[in-house]
């Protein structure tokens, strides 16, 4: 389900330290149908994990879902998720109304809310 990854090395400088922080995408295919996932390795941290579909996304907990919906988007959110795979198959704890709208349901795998946001 998940293809190669494309791996993009980030060298940034924080407080005179340099850090090297690691951002992954990946070509991944759904029913024959085509998301990008985004991971971006954090220090000391979990990664924060993305999978973009045509319509909407599924996010690790990392990012907002109240700050998604006040700007319409449609967003599923799962947590405790560290790999793409994990996303996919994890359950989602909460929806946008735009997400909603198009079918996704708190309780639904990571993969079935992506299917009804193509």
């Amino acid at each position: 389900m998940v293809s190669p990854a494309i791996f993009i090395y980030v060298g940034i400088v924080v407080f005179g330290l340099k850090v090297f922080v690691m951002i992954g995408v990946a070509s991944l295919k759904i029913d024959g149908r085509s998301c990008l996932g985004v991971r971006v390795e954090l220090p000391n941290s979990p990664p924060l994990l993305v999978v973009i579909a045509e319509k909407g996304f599924v996010m690790c907990g990392f990012l907002n879902v109240e700050a998604a919906e006040r700007l319409g988007v449609a967003v599923a959110m799962v947590s405790g998720v560290k790999t793409f795979e994990d996303v996919l198959n994890a359950q989602v704890k909460a929806a946008t109304s735009k997400a909603k709208g198009f079918g996704v349901d708190a309780g639904m795998k990571g993969v079935e809310a992506l299917k009804h946001m193509f």
